[in-house]
């Protein structure tokens, strides 16, 4: 017997309320003798399925049935829950209310054991306003307008059909359709200054495939950092990207792009980071060091 299965005829009854034995046995692709078994399993084991014959019969629940604790086992509810304490975290309204609820009807203790919060510093008000306008035009397919900050600090305002969000990184971002380019696009959250929520619904369109967007051939950078900044370090670089010298010193090599944003992330530790390949990049930050100095010097 199908654990699968009899999940299945669970979920096709709380949505569709009413339904024959033989239309489940064609969905299923058992026989309708297979289906009058399941039922009597999902009886015995406390689902109140009932079938009834005659012209209007069929297979059904009891009216006010829920879900609840008898179907799921005692890990299947903890990972439930702990999967909703990371949503609720985002921002997701009244999740305390529900939490408390779901906790109830699982017979399982509610006390939080993780906190997850991935609002930026002073700004959770803000991104969880942006994260509960996203979530309404994703789950309603409707197109928004964004005012968006690229890297070359151009500001654009664009139409996109939102698609997923995605975590990459530590950093939220928007996999969508853009209009105005009639192509894929992904956009940091951060960089919506304004975002607004149109009635124009739209067919989700399916996303490229992650791996021709994340996984880019980048080139190996490599870095020396001095050793008492081995907190940042393993902070941000894998264990597996990291060498640490006699000294105490780490020899950090990772493929990255090369950008500004790198090059500001190399300034922020001072010289306490050498950089050690490749040689164009030494430029770019000796480059963007001179002109810090320039503009800050006195006079």
């Amino acid at each position: 017997m199908s654990g699968t299965r009899l999940f299945q005829i669970v979920y096709e009854l709380l949505e569709k309320g009413h339904t024959t034995a033989p239309a489940l046995a064609d969905k299923l692709e058992v026989s309708t003798r297979t289906i009058y078994r399941d039922i009597e399993a999902l009886s015995s084991a406390g689902i109140p399925v009932c079938a009834e014959t005659g012209r209007n019969g069929g297979v059904f629940l009891l009216q006010d049935f829920v879900l609840d604790r008898a179907v799921l086992s005692e890990h299947e509810r903890q990972e439930i829950l702990t999967g909703m304490q990371s949503i609720f975290a985002a921002g997701y309204p009244n999740g305390d209310e529900l939490f408390t609820k779901l906790s109830a009807l699982f017979h399982m203790d509610s006390e939080s054991w993780i906190e997850v919060d991935f609002s930026r510093w002073g700004k959770s008000a803000c991104d969880n306003e942006k994260f509960e306008k996203l979530k309404r035009a994703l789950m309603e397919h409707k197109e928004i307008r964004i005012l968006y900050e690229n890297t070359r600090s151009e500001r654009t305002a664009r139409i996109v059909q939102p698609i997923k969000l995605s975590y990459q990184s530590k950093e939220w971002y928007l996999k969508a359709f853009c209009l105005a380019k009639q192509d894929f696009r992904l956009f940091k959250l951060n960089r919506m200054l304004e975002l607004e929520v149109l009635e124009q619904t739209f067919e989700p369109k399916p996303y490229p495939d992650q791996e021709q967007n994340w996984q880019q051939p980048y080139p190996c950078i490599v870095l020396l950092f001095a050793g008492e900044l081995a907190y940042r370090v393993y902070d941000e670089f894998d264990e597996s990207q990291i060498t640490r010298q006699k000294n105490g010193d780490l020899i950090v090599c990772a493929c990255m792009p090369v950008d500004a944003w790198l090059v500001g992330y190399v300034l922020s530790f001072g010289a306490q980071v050498e950089i050690r390949e490749p040689a164009y990049l030494k430029e770019m930050v000796a480059a963007q060091a001179w002109e810090i100095y320039q503009k800050n010097r006195k006079p």
